[in-house]
Parts: C-alpha cells; structure tokens; sequence
C-alpha cells in the first residue's frame, strides 16, 4: 500500500473511535508498527488534520472534520446496501427514506458512480419481518422521543393482558426480529423496563425533557443487562 493510501486508512481508522485510542490499537488494526502509526500521524497534523492526543496516551481526531471517501471496497458496499434495505424494512417511512438518501449521497460522494453497482448487489433483506399489527406508527414517535430525550406517556398492556399507563425516559430502540424492543427508565416501577412496541397502545410526548441524560441512562442499562460498549 502506498503512504498516501496508509494516511486515508489511518483517518477511516480515527474517524471510527469516539474516544482517544492507542497508537498500539491503531497499529495492530492497520497492521503496521506503532513507529510508523507516531509518523503517521504526526504527517497528518503537519498536513492541518485535526487530531488531538500524544503518545502514551491516544489520539483523536476531532468531530466535524470532512474527509472524502475512497473507493468502497465490495464487502463494504454491500454491507451499506444491506443495511439500508433492512432499515427500509422497519416501517419508519422517515427513517427508510433517510437510508435512501444517505445511499444516494454515498454513491455521488465517490470518485466512481456506485448506482449501478449498489442495484446490482445481490442482497436482499427477506419480507415478512414487519408485525402485522399497526404498531410500527409508533416507531417513530418513540425513536425521536429517544432523540430529543423526551419524558413519553404510553398506553401498554403486559404479556398478562393487564393494561396500564406509563411516563418513561426512553433511550434505546432495538430492532429485533419481527419485534421493536423500547428501553426506557419507567416512573411506575422505578426501574429500567423494557416495552415491547406491538404491546404499546398509546404514545404521546409531553414535550419535556426527561431529568436525566440520555448516555447516563444508556451506560446503567448496558451494565444491568452485560452489554459492551461497542455492541
């Protein structure tokens, strides 16, 4: 690989770390020494990069900074088109036609016109996954209640068929097979609950944020639950 290609790789490789990482990490991640990892970078700040850090105790490289991309290999072009077809699968008319969008920009963004090679990718995300039950219009409202960090009022009934009312502090949304899972600190028990969506019969926003951040909220439950960080 040429120097110039190893500098793009390094960039890729710091733009995917929220969090100072080792120049050890970097290096074993590229597959280079750490030596040439310290020149690298040190390369990249003469050049007006924005990466912060030292030696000993990581480097990042700060947010807003816009690199355009390289060439997308085959696997990584078929990782974006796959997960932008599972996206729109979701029942998120919004969020489907924000994976199109993003899709669209990615594919004038390159050196090469991807449409083509992005219709052309030969995977698929099977049909059939959705609930049938008209609870995917409470996708949305919850996932920008989880945003904007919004307390949430919502109408649910238990796996017992015991109907009840909750205010909850939302911060998580997982898309399961065939089912959403809400994670959210709920009033009523005091406690980290999780709701299913298809079970939710009501949602309203109160419009107020909710007395706790949302990371804060996110870094209890991923302890409760043996999650890692980078799951």
């Amino acid at each position: 690989m040429s120097r110039t290609g190893r500098l793009f790789q390094l960039m890729d490789a710091l733009r995917g770390y929220r969090r100072p990482v080792t120049a050890a990490r970097l290096a074993e991640q590229l597959g280079v020494s750490e030596r040439t990892i310290y020149r690298d970078i040190q390369t990249l700040a003469g050049m007006g990069a924005p990466v912060e850090g030292e030696a000993g105790v990581g480097y990042l490289l700060k947010s807003g900074f816009f690199l355009p991309p390289l060439m997308f290999g085959a696997d990584e072009l078929e990782a974006l088109v796959l997960g932008a077809r599972w996206v729109r699968r979701q029942g998120d008319e919004a969020l489907a036609q924000a994976a199109s969008n993003a899709l669209a920009k990615i594919a004038a963004a390159t050196p090469k016109d991807l449409r083509d090679d992005m219709a052309e990718t030969s995977l698929w995300v099977p049909l059939g996954l959705l609930p049938s039950d008209g609870s995917d219009q409470f996708v949305r409202p919850v996932r920008e209640a989880i945003r904007h960090q919004h307390r949430l009022r919502i109408g649910y009934c238990d796996e017992n068929g015991n109907a009840s009312e909750r205010y909850v502090w939302p911060f998580a949304l997982a898309f399961l097979e065939g089912r959403r899972l809400l994670a959210a600190w709920c009033e009523l028990r005091a406690a980290n609950r999780h709701f299913r969506i298809d079970r939710i019969a009501s949602v309203e926003s109160t419009g107020h944020r909710y007395p706790a951040r949302r990371h804060e909220l996110l870094k209890v439950w991923r302890v409760e639950q043996n999650i890692r960080e980078d799951s």
